[in-house]
C-alpha cells in the first residue's frame, strides 16, 4: 500500500510526435515484408504485430488496408528518388534499389505491371518512370517506357523465398543485358 505522503515518480515524458513518426516507419516496414511474405490479403494484426505496436496504433495512422499498402508504395517510390538524387547515381545504381523493392513488395511488383489503376497508383507509377527517365543510360538507346517493361518484366519472373526472389531477378536483368547495382534499400529519415 502506498502512503499519500510518498512521492510521486515523474511521469514519463509524452513523445508524441516523435513516437508516431517511428510507429508509422516501422508499421511500413513491416507491412513491406508481410505483405511479400504472405501477400496483400495478410492479416493487418501481423502487420501491428511485426511493428511492435498495438492494432490501435496502425488504424491510428492508416484507415485501412488500403491505405497501408499506398503508404508502403509511396515509401518505395521516395526511396527510388532518393537514389536517384545521390551524388554519382546512375542508371544501374538505381536500378539496384528498384530491384531490391521488387523482390521484397508484393505492392511494388503490381504496381509496375499493371501501371496503377487508381489515380494515386498511377501517379506513383508516374514518378518512377520519371527517375528512370532522368537516368544516365550510358549511352545505351534506353527510352523510360522500356525500361518501366523490363522492371515490370523482371517483377514477373520473382517468386519463392527471399533469396530465389533476388537470383531470379538478378538473372532476368542479365537475360535483358542490363546491369543492375547492389540490391539495397535507401536510408530514409523516417529511418534514422
Amino acid at each position: 500500500m502506498t502512503n499519500p505522503s510518498d512521492p510521486v515518480p515523474p511521469r514519463p515524458a509524452n513523445q508524441g510526435r516523435r513516437v508516431a513518426a517511428r510507429n508509422r516507419a516501422a508499421l511500413i516496414a513491416a507491412a513491406r515484408e508481410v505483405f511479400a511474405e504472405q501477400g496483400l490479403n495478410a492479416p493487418l494484426s501481423a502487420v501491428a504485430r511485426r511493428a511492435g505496436v498495438g492494432q490501435g496504433s496502425l488504424y491510428r495512422h492508416f484507415a485501412d488496408r488500403t491505405a497501408l499498402a499506398s503508404a508502403v508504395l509511396g515509401e518505395n517510390v521516395r526511396q527510388i528518388e532518393q537514389a536517384a538524387g545521390e551524388p554519382g547515381a546512375t542508371l544501374r545504381s538505381v536500378l539496384g534499389v528498384v530491384t531490391w523493392h521488387v523482390t521484397r513488395s508484393t505492392a511494388f511488383v503490381d504496381l509496375l505491371r499493371l501501371r496503377g489503376d487508381d489515380t494515386e497508383g498511377r501517379e506513383l507509377s508516374e514518378r518512377v518512370r520519371g527517375v528512370l527517365a532522368g537516368c544516365s543510360t550510358d549511352g545505351r538507346e534506353l527510352a523510360a517506357d522500356d525500361l518501366m517493361l523490363a522492371v515490370a518484366m523482371v517483377s514477373g519472373a520473382v517468386a519463392g523465398p527471399l533469396e530465389q526472389r533476388e537470383r531470379q531477378a538478378l538473372a532476368a536483368w542479365r537475360l535483358l543485358g542490363i546491369e543492375v547495382g547492389p540490391l539495397r534499400p535507401v536510408e530514409t529519415d523516417a529511418d534514422v
